[in-house]
């Protein structure tokens, strides 16, 4: 993880969740400037004995200010941790908001949920999550990790996310907050056709929503999973 984000000096790192101090104790072998967030308040005293030189902050990362971060002259910011896989979804929605004051990231989370953020269109692991955080970031899936390299072994199998945010989004986009809602809006009933799903997850009648989509040059009859980017941006410019 920390060759993945290749810290310099020049370079702020936060980390989320440092726990035991694993990944920590890499990072302090890095020559960036290290700030770590636990939101367990008994690990920090020896956290902090151990890492004099890393700043610790007690915190909760769903909700934690990344906005508020920024670069060092001439350096990123960039973020690093094993995420809670219970808010692990939180947590890196609240990153991607706070993707303006930051460079790149590498994240361990669960592997299923890996695997639907770095999905492509088309397979049942493409959902509102892919498109949402695919739209500000390139998305690789880096490594892999069994439930063995963890003592204790969870039952789980996880994966590291190497995410580099965009420096604009991917597609250009007039409303934003429009674009989130079509995309959660179509993937809410993913089994059901577009114009059904739109339909319902954004209170239009089944004709408007049919109407909508045929004027963006999309078939009423695909199912939100087959749908690029690119196309969620031509519906969106669509529904009003």
């Amino acid at each position: 993880m920390v060759d993945l984000l290749a810290p310099t000096a020049n370079d702020l790192v936060v980390e989320i969740g440092p726990g035991a101090g694993a990944l920590t104790a890499e990072l302090a072998r890095t020559s960036a400037r290290i700030h770590a967030i636990e939101i367990d308040a008994g690990l920090i005293p020896p956290l902090r004995q151990r890492f004099p030189g890393i700043e610790i902050e007690e915190g909760d990362a769903r909700t934690w200010n990344y906005g508020a971060l920024h670069a060092p002259p001439g350096g990123r910011v960039l973020i690093a941790g094993n995420l809670p896989y219970s808010v692990s979804k939180p947590i890196l929605m609240a990153l991607v908001n706070a993707r303006r004051a930051i460079s790149e990231m590498a994240l361990m989370l669960q592997r299923e949920v890996a695997e639907r953020i770095a999905a492509s269109p088309g397979g049942k692991t493409y959902g509102s999550l892919s498109v949402l955080t695919q739209l500000y970031c390139d998305v690789g899936l880096a490594l892999r990790v069994p439930a063995l390299a963890f003592k204790p072994a969870p039952r789980v199998e996880s994966a590291v996310l190497h995410l580099r945010v965009l420096p604009r989004p991917r597609i250009d986009l007039t409303d934003e907050a429009r674009f989130h809602s079509v995309v959660r809006a179509a993937f809410l009933l993913r089994r059901k056709m577009l114009s059904n799903a739109l339909a319902a997850g954004l209170g239009l009648g089944v004709d408007e929503a049919r109407e909508a989509l045929a004027a963006a040059g999309i078939d009423p009859a695909r199912r939100a999973e087959t749908l690029t980017i690119q196309e969620f941006g031509m519906v969106s410019s669509q529904v009003s």
